[in-house]
């Protein structure tokens, strides 16, 4: 089962990783950090995956 981040969770996710980073990614330009959050909320919507599935097939 895949499961996917609504917009909405998505753009909450990328916000509070914005905050959480603020001090680190300061430096970078705009648009880098918009890319870098939107990475980051992929790269976490992907380990949700994983760990799904990886829980299914210990469940079953």
């Amino acid at each position: 089962m895949k499961q996917n981040l609504t917009l909405k969770q998505r753009k909450e996710i990328k916000t509070k990783m914005a905050q959480a980073l603020q001090e680190n990614i300061k430096d970078l330009s705009t648009e880098l950090q918009k890319i870098l959050l939107d990475d980051l909320a992929t790269a976490f919507q992907n380990r949700i995956n994983v760990l799904i599935r990886a829980q299914q097939k210990r469940n079953s």
